[in-house]
């Protein structure tokens, strides 16, 4: 998997990849971070404490923000990517170019002690579930999906990374 730690990648002086618009949009990928983590602010978590927060952009330029929001019947709990992207879809605005997920990685975390996963890997992070990555990958399979810890870290991956050989009808979608 193709993923990249991004702390010190914020600045346009180091080539700044999370501070370039995002296909024309005016957007950067380090205002959907903080939009990611604003949108975690009203996650909805009162069986697990675990919050999160998503933000996507679509091609429309507009910002779409969504958070977990649980239930006590918890297969009916609903997550924050998957809020977002309904919200935006709900709008009629199909086109995913860019993805940003905000989480508590201390959460991956067990009897205080972080896991054994190098902090420039995938494992370090809160990442989307299987099925959020499916709903991603059906309205955004080249979007760019950034995820955020509360400490500052940035990972920048893919969808298709995410979920390689996802599955798309052709002909369906937007």
């Amino acid at each position: 998997m193709n993923v990249r730690r991004t702390d010190g990648d914020r600045g346009p002086e180091s080539g700044g990849s999370l501070v370039r618009e995002i296909a024309g949009t005016g957007v950067t990928l380090e205002k959907l971070a903080h939009e990611a983590l604003a949108a975690r602010e009203f996650a909805y978590a009162p069986q697990s404490g675990f919050r999160v927060g998503a933000a996507v952009l679509t091609s429309s330029g507009r910002i779409y923000r969504g958070c977990n929001v649980e239930s006590a019947a918890y297969p009916l709990t609903n997550c924050a990517e998957r809020v977002a992207i309904q919200k935006a879809v709900s709008e009629g605005d199909r086109d995913i170019v860019a993805l940003a997920v905000a989480g508590d990685a201390t959460y991956l975390r067990r009897g205080g002690q972080p896991k054994s996963q190098p902090r420039d890997s995938l494992d370090a992070f809160v990442t989307p579930c299987g099925a959020c990555r499916q709903v991603i990958f059906e309205f955004g399979p080249d979007a760019p999906v950034l995820l955020v810890d509360l400490e500052g870290g940035r990972c920048l991956t893919s969808a298709r990374e995410l979920l390689p050989g996802g599955f798309r009808l052709e002909g369906f979608g937007p």
